[in-house]
């Protein structure tokens, strides 16, 4: 037997395992700190054909890292095994030992990694570690779908800001509401669902202040049994608009609550009282300077950012070149008929005039509605 099918046999199981590891990796994502959540399968053959003996994901609060779970999961085990890990072990010390370092003492024989960690302390030193400890190292397996959920950890390390993923929902007439009405159900109760699930998968949600006094949002995380992730909220609020009556105001002692604002403004005293923190932010033409304020979340350990707010927070975010990802979600239903047009309020986002600069990356059906996702090139 010519040794290529082997060859082709173990690049398939490969890319099996880590196609696994990269579904586990999810299982965490938003929830991990400032630490991505990085998943680790330790798989060995013992006779039957390889299995999964050691499975870690990294902890919600970021600590242990994947590969000391899956390690305590294989015991001895580990010696002889394949590590599949979604990015690079770490190499620098803290309070515990390297990730690589974890790998080499338990007598790891391969490791196989996803995406190299842009993180100076680590930058394939990690890899460097288990080569010159005898382990083969093959990396770059699957890196564009483990990026996808590694995204804010990548961006937070190479350009100092959060991801940001700007989700729209656009009925049939091209409309993201009706001005004076409150909100508008545009989607049906699927994509609702999945909207609250795009929630738990971010650390920080963002609207501005006219969406936050029309609409009264909570924008927290309803589906059951993930409640507790909601994400952290932001609201944009140059002119010292919000007030204490508000959801998002009442609900900051059980959900923290930014609201980003310039400093000394008279209704601040009262927001803190209701257990809000005021997010000190610089001015720029009268609105919230954006670029800065992304770089003050970052510094808080924010990684990813889901923009929801309406017409004019997502132009903004636009037009300063700040989206990485458009969630659009497209409704069959027209919401704008019987209303007068000076009450529509346009999406800056429609499903035939998507910005320049982004291509489809997925689609997906919810009920009657359909979600597609474009991302920026790069």
């Amino acid at each position: 037997m010519s040794a290529e099918p082997i060859l082709q046999g173990q690049a398939s199981l490969d890319r099996r395992f880590m196609d696994a590891a990269i579904r586990l990796a999810r299982r965490h994502e938003g929830w991990t700190a400032t630490n991505p959540s990085v998943a680790c399968l330790l798989v060995r053959d013992e006779g039957e054909g390889p299995i999964v003996i050691g499975a870690g994901v990294t902890a919600v609060g970021g600590r242990p890292h994947a590969e000391p779970v899956a390690l305590a999961q294989a015991g001895d085990r580990a010696r002889g095994a394949t590590a599949y890990v979604t990015l690079e072990p770490c190499a620098h010390h803290g309070r515990t030992p390297p990730c690589a370092q974890t790998l080499i003492t338990a007598g790891v024989a391969r490791v196989v990694t996803a995406v190299v960690d842009p993180d100076p302390r680590v930058n394939e030193k990690g890899h460097a570690m288990l080569r010159a400890a005898g382990i083969v190292v093959e990396a770059g397996l699957a890196a564009d779908e483990a990026r996808e959920g590694l995204a804010g950890y990548l961006s937070h390390k190479s350009r100092g800001r959060p991801l940001v993923t700007l989700k729209l929902a656009v009925s049939a007439d091209g409309l993201i509401g009706l001005l004076g009405g409150g909100q508008a159900a545009i989607t049906g109760a699927v994509s609702r669902a999945q909207t609250h699930l795009m929630r738990a998968r971010h650390q920080a949600i963002l609207i501005g202040s006219g969406t936050a006094l029309a609409d009264d949002p909570e924008l927290t995380c309803r589906l059951a049994g993930l409640e507790d992730r909601s994400p952290l909220r932001v609201v944009l609020d140059a002119a010292g608009r919000v007030h204490a009556g508000l959801k998002l105001i009442a609900t900051a002692r059980a959900v923290p609550t930014l609201v980003a604002a310039p400093r000394a403004l008279p209704s601040q005293d009262v927001l803190k009282q209701a257990g809000a923190e005021i997010f000190a932010s610089e001015l720029a033409d009268g609105r919230i300077a954006l670029p800065e304020m992304l770089e003050d979340l970052a510094s808080r350990g924010v990684m990813n950012l889901l923009v929801e707010g309406g017409a004019a927070v997502a132009s903004s975010f636009l037009d300063e070149d700040l989206v990485d990802r458009i969630a659009l979600f497209e409704s069959p239903v027209e919401i704008g008929r019987g209303h007068a047009v000076s009450r529509h309020v346009a999406s800056p986002v429609a499903p035939g005039s998507v910005p320049a600069g982004f291509h489809l990356t997925g689609e997906q059906r919810f009920g009657e509605d359909r979600l597609r996702m474009f991302e920026r090139i790069v």
